[in-house]
């Protein structure tokens, strides 16, 4: 096989990018998860400031990060029982241009400096970009549903995976 052919194997076997967005209605859960996190950190960072020499320092700075681990695991896990999670994928270049060539964008979109219809390109987005199979009518409704920030959040999931740059073009 050529250096070519191999390369041409491994280029053609990249997947295009995903991300998730992560809704959860629980505050309760978000505010345990988001203190643990705090917490494990904070423990983690003790841990570092402990002289290498300090073995009993050590211990119980290694054993606070084991409990604030268990700790997170477990502010992780109730969280994940009560969160939604949605998964979107990179279009290929052409269907995406094509996407936004079916929603040029109306007066108010072209004076809010939007290059395509919100209002039908948004739903569209989520519709294609969507790895759970969101249809568009239902993307509709939660884009008029939801508060403005969810809303703007899950347009900005799909929005932003189309934008996501894998390559380096190197320095110098």
């Amino acid at each position: 096989m050529s250096n070519w052919d191999a390369l041409k194997k491994r280029l053609d076997g990249l997947q295009r990018p995903t991300t998730t967005f992560t809704i959860c209605q629980d505050p309760e859960a978000r505010q345990r998860l988001y203190e643990a996190k705090a917490g494990l950190r904070a423990a983690e960072t003790t841990l570092a400031g402990v002289p290498d020499d300090d073995e009993a320092g050590q211990a119980v700075a290694q054993t606070r990060v084991e409990v604030a681990t268990m700790e997170r695991d477990a502010a992780q896990k109730a969280f994940d029982k009560v969160a939604i999670v949605l998964t979107f994928e990179a279009l290929e270049r052409k269907r995406f241009e094509d996407l936004l060539k079916a929603h040029p964008p109306e007066e108010l979109d072209e004076a809010d400096g939007a290059d395509f219809a919100m209002e039908s390109f948004g739903p569209a987005l989520i519709e294609a970009a969507s790895k759970d199979g969101i249809p568009a009518d239902y993307a509709r409704h939660l884009l008029d549903t939801w508060s403005p920030a969810d809303a703007q959040a899950l347009f900005t999931a799909a929005w932003s995976v189309q934008h996501t740059e894998r390559a380096d073009l190197g320095k110098g």
